[in-house]
């Protein structure tokens, strides 16, 4: 079955992809450079969605906590804790697997259709590691950078729609921003980013390293290259939450 040979694939790749540098200077270079591609580039998309998803999270909140046993300030509190729990992370990296996936999938998939990653094969340079490695270790670490600061425009969306709307006293959103906070909860939330990081990237150079044929097929590796890393988003995040939130 493909599945099975496209995983066995993957886990070759990944042993080419993992194995020592050979120059560690071009490699850090090519990292710095990976970092602006696929961090500092998707700021303004995270930070758009970051400001729109707090402010949805709210409204619904306030509109379907409306019991007066209920205090105002538990509308921040559950605001956050959606933030910081599932939104954040989880759905920025869904986000992020179409724009970083599929750009990562296309540029990696012309390099083997135009026969560039043959040439460094026979100039001796680990084409697997050389191109890949960088995308990886840019992904996990600016992955988490980008949740953390999704979580705090999150906050701050909501807190501007309050203010704006006044649906109920800002003071009591903020109330409830400050109560109870478990720093557990933004670890848990930033070693899943770390994660979907490195499988987004990982999959999708994959699909790209394995393209063929003419620049038709590098748009469908890219289209698959999307599709798996979201499915392998959600099945991971189910495992992650099952193995760090449920005693």
């Amino acid at each position: 079955m493909s599945i099975f040979r496209e995983t066995g694939e993957y886990l070759m790749l990944m042993k080419k992809v993992f194995s020592r540098p050979e120059k560690f200077s071009i490699y850090r270079k090519r990292t710095f450079f990976e970092m602006e591609a696929i961090g500092l580039n998707s700021i303004g998309i995270v930070a758009i969605i970051s400001v729109f998803m707090g402010a949805v999270v709210v409204i619904q909140m306030a509109n379907n906590l409306e019991s007066p046993f209920i205090p105002k300030m538990m509308i921040g509190y559950a605001t956050r804790e959606s933030l910081v729990l599932e939104f954040s992370s989880t759905i920025v990296a869904l986000i992020l697997a179409g724009k970083v996936g599929s750009n990562i999938a296309s540029e990696i998939g012309t390099m083997r259709i135009t026969e560039q990653i043959d040439a460094l094969e026979i100039m001796g340079v680990n084409s697997a590691s050389y191109l890949i490695l960088p995308k990886v270790v840019a992904a996990a670490f600016f992955f988490p950078l980008l949740t953390i600061m999704s979580m705090v425009i999150g906050v701050i969306g909501g807190y501007a729609v309050v203010q704006v709307t006044q649906i109920f006293p800002p003071f009591e959103y903020v109330s409830g921003i400050r109560y109870a906070v478990n720093t557990f909860y933004i670890a848990y939330s930033i070693i899943k980013a770390c994660v979907f990081g490195i499988m987004i990237s990982t999959i999708s150079a994959y699909y790209g390293y394995y393209a063929k044929g003419n620049s038709l097929e590098v748009g469908r590796s890219s289209t698959r290259a999307v599709v798996v890393s979201s499915i392998v988003i959600l099945i991971l995040d189910l495992i992650l939450t099952q193995i760090m939130l449920i005693d």
